[in-house]
């Protein structure tokens, strides 16, 4: 039950200031919807193509703006956790018997509602392109679980980052792996018209491409549900890896046991 009550506090806490400074969140919907409108724009016409199979390219194209904005809204708690550090409130809360695991998972879930509330409005300006969902609330709610559980994972590689640098310019900088990730992946075009042998490897091994084909999946008609499985496994996987992390460096850098 304290682990709870200390995680709820320390959620809400988590809130609030990200409630305080609105404009952090513009940097990140922006670049989610110059991914959107961008691509959208320079390359729907090759929704043309027979790979597409009648498919709208917005349909295709969401999934990297809506990936794009978890890394940059999870990256948010490795912000809130430098911040804490620079304050004091972290040390302070050391000598408290506050549950270590709620002072880690609390700018994480405050990290992913800013991501569920981005996802949101990129899903509105989706729509007003012409955005369709053949299936349904289901696949709409799908998508949001999906992008939540990414962002966790992500999530908890910014605060490993965070505990370990001690340096904001560290933990912001360490988000440019996503970069690579996003674009040695079947970002704009299906595997198919991948023709060079390395890239193809590349975008295999990935695990971002299962996350990108487990939305698109959901944007299609018939619904294959394979590739959302292969997505949640590789969103499982990630999650597990970096949430170990983060609480292994928590109790490092705190000296402390949960």
């Amino acid at each position: 039950m304290t682990f709870w009550r200390d995680l709820w506090h320390l959620t809400v806490r988590a809130l609030l200031i990200t409630i305080r400074i609105p404009w952090a969140l513009i940097p990140n919907i922006a670049i989610s919807l110059f991914f959107l409108v961008v691509y959208n724009g320079g390359l729907s016409g090759i929704a043309a193509l027979p790979q597409f199979a009648g498919g709208h390219y917005i349909n295709f194209i969401l999934p990297v703006a809506v990936v794009s904005g978890a890394v940059g809204g999870a990256g948010g708690a490795g912000q809130a956790l430098i911040r804490d550090m620079e304050s004091g409130f972290l040390t302070k809360m050391a000598l408290t018997p506050t549950s270590r695991s709620a002072l880690v998972l609390a700018p994480m879930i405050a990290g992913i509602t800013q991501l569920l509330v981005q996802t949101l409005i990129i899903v509105a300006v989706s729509l007003a392109m012409g955005l369709q969902f053949p299936t349904g609330i289901g696949g709409f709610l799908g998508i949001l679980a999906l992008t939540a559980g990414w962002g966790l994972a992500f999530a908890g590689y910014a605060v490993a980052m965070a505990l370990r640098s001690r340096s904001g310019q560290a933990a912001q900088a360490a988000t440019f792996i996503f970069f690579p990730l996003l674009f040695l992946s079947d970002t704009f075009v299906p595997m198919s018209l991948i023709h060079a042998h390395w890239m193809r490897f590349l975008v295999r091994i990935n695990p971002t491409t299962y996350v990108f084909n487990a939305m698109r999946a959901l944007l299609e008609k018939p619904y294959h549900p394979a590739p959302v499985w292969h997505g949640v496994l590789a969103i499982l996987g990630a999650v597990a890896v970096t949430l170990t992390w983060a609480f292994s460096s928590t109790r490092k850098s705190l000296s402390l046991r949960n």
